[in-house]
């Protein structure tokens, strides 16, 4: 993911904002006994993004790859609605316990925009994305960079149309979502009220995107490294984050990471994941990886 990639990483501020104040009340509200949902992984599975990730010989990526991370942050649905065939075979070669967390086609998003015409399509895309079954978690929709307010009867239209039996995340990028208060508070509020999760994006060039908002019990979170030494440090202070989170009644954690240059993405994980389970407790498997001082990923 090249989205919003900077020349010069090491000049960023990448400290972790202060929550927004409502975050805490929403978090209050979800404490309970249930266990903690952690899903880590990439965004791809594919040799080419994520060279040196599989072993010398390996016949199936996926296969491979589901049994490495317990979640993939599948961007591949946002170009193209696959068969119901194709999520039957992703469903078959993946555990019991994997997760699919698909984009919604930019069909939808970014050429349609959310007009009347997305409807069919998002009735085509459900039906055969239900194919994961309980293998499926939360489906996101991420809008184009000039998908502004003005938009607002669109996006409450979809929310109200949005079947409930399927979890929904939703990330806005346009800066005018959140530079007006008025209209900042409004987009909260609609997710919170559908219970929505509202996509967090810590990535170098829009640091505008770490609004720290909640709007359900769940952290769906796009991390972007930049291919710098910096990364490991940012993601350090994510678990301490989640912990804290975590301790307000946090209960759904749903971390994807990504790379300018994805080779990194599973090193990146793997010691994210090994951080994750020293400070919360968790036993998520660490995937294998290449040795943290090879030299070619930075």
């Amino acid at each position: 993911m090249k989205f919003g990639k900077v020349a010069q990483p090491e000049l960023v501020d990448f400290t972790i904002p202060q929550d927004h104040p409502d975050t805490e009340v929403v978090l209050s509200r979800c404490l309970t006994n249930d266990p903690l949902n952690i899903y880590v992984g990439c965004a791809k599975w594919n040799r080419q993004d994520l060279k040196n990730f599989y072993p010398r010989g390996t016949k199936d990526e996926l296969e491979y790859y589901s049994r490495q991370f317990n979640c993939i942050e599948l961007n591949a649905t946002f170009y193209r609605i696959f068969p119901a065939e194709t999520y039957n075979k992703w469903y078959d070669k993946t555990p019991d316990d994997f997760k699919f967390f698909p984009k919604i086609t930019q069909n939808i998003s970014h050429l349609r925009r959310l007009n009347e015409q997305v409807y069919p399509i998002l009735d085509e895309y459900l039906s055969v994305t239900s194919n994961l079954k309980e293998k499926l978690g939360t489906i996101f929709l991420q809008m184009h960079n000039n998908f502004g307010p003005k938009n607002w009867d669109r996006v409450t239209q979809f929310v109200e149309n949005w079947p409930n039996e399927f979890p929904l995340a939703m990330e806005f990028r346009h800066t005018d979502w959140f530079n007006d208060e008025k209209v900042a508070q409004e987009l909260y509020h609609l997710l919170q009220e559908n219970n929505i999760a509202n996509v967090l994006v810590d990535t170098a060039g829009r640091r505008d995107l770490m609004h720290m908002r909640l709007t359900n019990n769940e952290a769906f979170i796009r991390y972007v490294g930049a291919n710098h030494d910096s990364d490991y440090a940012r993601l350090d202070d994510w678990v301490e984050k989640l912990f804290d989170w975590k301790k307000k009644g946090l209960n759904n954690i749903h971390f994807f990471v990504h790379q300018n240059m994805e080779l990194a993405s599973p090193l990146l994980s793997a010691h994210f994941i090994a951080k994750l389970n020293e400070k919360l407790g968790s036993n998520l498997q660490i995937p294998k990886t290449l040795q943290e001082s090879d030299p070619k990923l930075f």
